[in-house]
């Protein structure tokens, strides 16, 4: 049986131009549905998702949505309000009569995010901007939740904990996200916007490759047989045919109409499954195998409340052809070891010996060496000319960019034009023509497309150099490095051969549950000491209620029951079987009062268990 349906287009037609970003667009979404919407820039996606808030206006067709649906949209652009803490922020969007029920929640969202709720939104840096805005999303709690990047600028640990809390969220989720491994684990069905069409996929991310892959190859075939058509088409109107004859006119035009048709639909298809081609880097320096060496490095710094270790007797070797992926969380000591390695900082003891003739191109996620003033074409040739140097070959500033998915006609705007996206796509651009013999990447996949992370994946794969990737970006590591260094703080490094998923398996063990644990008990005769240890493992630290909690359980009670009394007083308005008849709007209104009000008490009740088993651990 299918979930009730929440919200509806039908035949839209989107117009910024004369050619349209949607024509004859039509889609559901049902309640509990987990959607990846997955497309190349500028395919439409947050039109698509305007379309679902209902800001943007429809050309043609229909929108219909369930009465009484709240809508929440985590967008990427946060314009923080002078004077506005990180709390008011997150409670901006919040009712008021609901706001004492979601107090609590600012608190566990917000430490979750590293959010500091008392801070000055007008202070913080983009990535916190983010972590704000995703944060009063999820305390809002919509029907339909649209996240927009979600995961730019958290780290593993904050994405892990993201994935846990959106697989056990009530609402429906609708997600734009490079992070292929995020996709994977939250979502069950697929929203694929290619060529001004919206194909959809009844399975989740997890099998939109095969998926995709099958229709491009149906789509393959499909056009080979027409091309055979077409063929035989062609041969009989060059045999010469009687122009007089009305069905022979008719004929003609047709296989003109076939055609043309034909190159357009060939040309969109190669444009859509077009892989870029590289040569390898050249000349790569090849008289030493060892590039760096880290040889028992301590390096701190003082925080002002104390000293933080960073490093303490690091030592580690990098050869020739490594390609190693960087973990950790912010602050953990990746940045410090990647300015170590290119001499931009000392290590307080121990030291660092490099190659001399060792040489860095470094992909700085702050995008520093893209001045804001110059165009795109002057951050390629900073000397002018149409030509630059491309691996060893010269190549048309506009047929690279083509490469790196830009249109030539916008060589000449500026870098302050830009979006993130493009910003990070053209430093690519500049990095990759011409790539030293150490190669440094943090944090590339900010704000890219998954049809550049496949573009990017290439050139990365056939880079003969050495390969340091910082990166939050489970599957891109995966796909990109052999050898995992992971920051886990306190001066501790774990070093790892394989990708993310090699380092998971070693050093971080699937958790047992409490619920799991007692399964394992209940199917044995005699309790075994390791699983009764286990099980004490798994416990719920002990919390203390503070005064303001144990006043808000006590005060839960009352406000259940009269949540209860209210909601007793709406059913008996409406099951008055007159009621519409007599007051269409008044009927509306109540409708929409009873779900809140049922949703207030599942709320209020969820509250008072949790703070009663907080009290029960407590003593």
């Amino acid at each position: 049986m299918a979930s009730p349906l929440l919200l509806s287009v039908k035949d839209a037609m989107v117009r910024y131009t004369e050619t349209p970003v949607f024509e004859n667009l039509s889609f559901n979404i049902h309640q509990g549905s987990r959607i990846a919407l997955v497309g190349k820039n500028g395919a439409g996606k947050s039109t698509l998702m305007n379309l679902v808030t209902g800001v943007q206006d429809l050309d043609a067709g229909e929108r219909w949505e369930e009465f009484g649906v709240s809508i929440g949209y985590l967008r990427q652009d946060i314009i923080p309000k002078e004077g506005q803490t990180v709390f008011e922020y997150i409670f901006s969007e919040i009712k008021e009569e609901d706001k004492d029920l979601h107090t609590y929640k600012v608190d566990k969202v917000a430490n979750a995010l590293q959010l500091d709720t008392s801070a000055q939104m007008t202070i913080l840096s983009g990535g916190q901007l983010r972590r704000a805005g995703l944060a009063r999303a999820l305390v809002e709690e919509p029907d339909i939740l649209l996240l927009d990047e979600p995961t730019n600028h958290l780290d593993l640990e904050v994405i892990e904990w993201l994935e846990g809390y959106l697989k056990s969220y009530r609402g429906t989720i609708v997600c734009i996200s490079h992070d292929r491994a995020f996709l994977a684990n939250i979502t069950t069905q697929v929203f694929w916007l290619d060529r001004g069409s919206l194909r959809v996929s009844p399975r989740g991310f997890k099998y939109f490759e095969q998926w995709s892959t099958e229709l491009l190859e149906q789509e393959e075939r499909s056009l080979k047989n027409r091309k055979q058509i077409v063929g035989m088409e062609m041969e009989w109107a060059n045999r010469g045919v009687k122009a007089r004859v009305k069905r022979n006119v008719r004929r003609l035009a047709l296989v003109k109409e076939m055609r043309d048709q034909l190159k357009a639909d060939e040309s969109a298809f190669r444009r859509a499954t077009k892989k870029i081609e590289l040569q390898p880097l050249q000349d790569l320096e090849k008289s030493s195998k060892i590039v760096a060496e880290f040889y028992n490095v301590y390096k701190s710094f003082d925080d002002g409340e104390r000293k933080k270790t960073i490093l303490d007797k690091f030592s580690y070797r990098i050869q020739r052809g490594d390609r190693i992926g960087i973990l950790g969380a912010n602050g953990s000591g990746k940045t410090t070891f990647l300015k170590m390695l290119i001499g931009a900082l000392e290590p307080d003891q121990g030291r660092v010996k490099k190659r001399k003739e060792l040489e860095f191109s470094y992909f700085d996620q702050k995008r520093e060496d893209l001045d804001p003033d110059f165009t795109i074409k002057k951050i390629l040739s900073p000397s002018g000319g149409d030509y630059i140097n491309v691996m060893g070959k010269e190549r048309h500033v506009c047929g690279y960019l083509k490469d790196f998915m830009f249109d030539p006609s916008r060589v000449y705007d500026k870098v302050s034009q830009l979006s993130g996206g493009q910003k990070n796509r053209l430093m690519l651009a500049k990095i990759l023509a011409n790539p030293k013999t150490c190669l440094i990447m943090d944090e590339p996949t900010n704000d890219l497309d998954m049809d550049t992370l496949d573009m990017l994946e290439e050139i990365l794969l056939q880079y003969k150099g050495t390969l340091i990737i910082v990166s939050h970006d489970r599957n891109f590591l995966d796909q990109t490095v052999t050898r995992i260094l992971a920051f886990e703080g306190d001066g501790k490094v774990q070093s790892c051969v394989g990708g993310y998923s090699d380092y998971l398996e070693k050093f971080k063990p699937a958790k047992t549950t409490e619920k799991e644990v007692k399964k394992k008990i209940s199917k044995t005769s005699k309790s075994d000491p390791k699983i009764t240890d286990q099980v004490e493992t798994v416990k719920k630290p002990v919390v203390k209620l503070s005064y303001k909690l144990q006043r808000e359980l006590n005060q839960l009670p009352d406000k259940i029951k009269k949540i209860q009394t209210l909601i007793e007083e709406s059913s008996a308005l409406l099951s008055d079987g007159e009621y519409y008849n007599r007051d269409p709007d008044s009927f509306h209104e109540t409708s929409k009062k009873l779900i809140e009000q049922q949703t207030k008490l599942e709320r209020y009740e969820n509250r008072w268990l949790e703070l009663e088993e907080m009290k029960e651990n407590s003593l």
